[in-house]
């Protein structure tokens, strides 16, 4: 096997990937801290079709030289929007529609491979802070709570980590219906 050149990788420039049709899914970033995380949030989500992330309360937002040192200009191409409450950002997506989806360890959690997504369906992932997760009053705004099983010796994983798992799970289930 031989390795690509960056040429042959046969990449959008952000007009076309602008233009493109996404993925009904959008990701909620609830005060998540680090700039890394949300650059690298960005980043995962250009590479899968998300249709839009939501930056809210104490998350950073572009233009930002350490959201773009992980987002490497992601941060261009997917559209973003600020919401001070993160409650009223999922207070909108619930009124439009959108299964609001925590990611959050809670009584009664699912495992985001036993989720089924629903064609016609626009699906809002809430990823949480860093040390507190989810806020409990989005916790409680949600028509479900997903859970990715750990069985290590750690509690929690980085929410960029988080982020790429449920990221690329949602892709793969929503993929088939974008035809």
């Amino acid at each position: 096997m031989k390795k690509k050149f960056v040429w042959e990788l046969d990449r959008l420039d952000c007009q076309d990937y602008q233009n493109t049709r996404k993925l009904p899914f959008v990701i909620v970033v609830d005060n998540v801290r680090s700039l890394n995380n949300i650059g690298a949030i960005f980043r995962t989500s250009d590479a899968f079709l998300v249709d839009k992330i939501y930056l809210c309360g104490i998350s950073a937002t572009p233009p930002s030289p350490e959201i773009h040192k992980t987002a490497l200009g992601a941060e261009d191409s997917v559209c973003w929007e600020y919401f001070g409450s993160t409650v009223d950002c999922v207070r909108m997506l619930k009124d439009s529609g959108h299964v609001i989806c925590a990611i959050e360890q809670v009584h009664g959690s699912v495992n985001p491979r036993d989720f089924m997504v629903e064609e016609g369906k626009r699906y809002a992932l809430v990823l949480g802070n860093e040390v507190d997760g989810v806020l409990q009053s989005v916790v409680d705004m949600a028509d479900v709570s997903l859970e990715l099983p750990q069985h290590g010796t750690k509690h929690s994983l980085n929410v960029s980590v988080s982020a790429g798992l449920l990221i690329w799970e949602f892709y793969n289930k929503l993929m088939p219906f974008r035809g």
